[in-house]
């Protein structure tokens, strides 16, 4: 049996927010108000509506209430997170000036 293979999000291209992700997916799929989610959550509708609209990054235990809501654990919110943040990082970081080192 072979593995699924998915095709690679292209580098130059943001990667999704995962805010974004439960905004546009996620949450409508539950028909749900927003409200009731985030009590389900334990958490304010505040800081639900502001990770839906990318003001708020996804924290750890953000990730560890919504893997155990949605049945598919933290690791995949965290993921989607760090790629979000990386790129965001490498837009701003230059990184010219500093040597590489080798281990030859």
């Amino acid at each position: 049996m072979s593995k699924k293979e998915y095709p690679k999000r292209v580098a130059s291209r943001k990667p999704t927010h995962p805010g974004a992700v439960l905004k546009m997916t996620v949450f409508p799929d539950l028909g749900k108000p927003i409200a009731e989610i985030a009590d389900d959550l334990g958490v304010t509708r505040q800081s639900l509506y502001q990770l839906m609209e990318e003001k708020r990054a996804l924290s750890p235990e953000m990730a560890i209430r919504l893997g155990h809501y949605l049945g598919n654990g933290p690791a995949i919110w965290l993921r989607m997170q760090s790629t979000y943040d990386i790129w965001k990082a490498t837009q701003k970081v230059d990184v010219s000036g500093v040597p590489v080192l080798s281990c030859e």
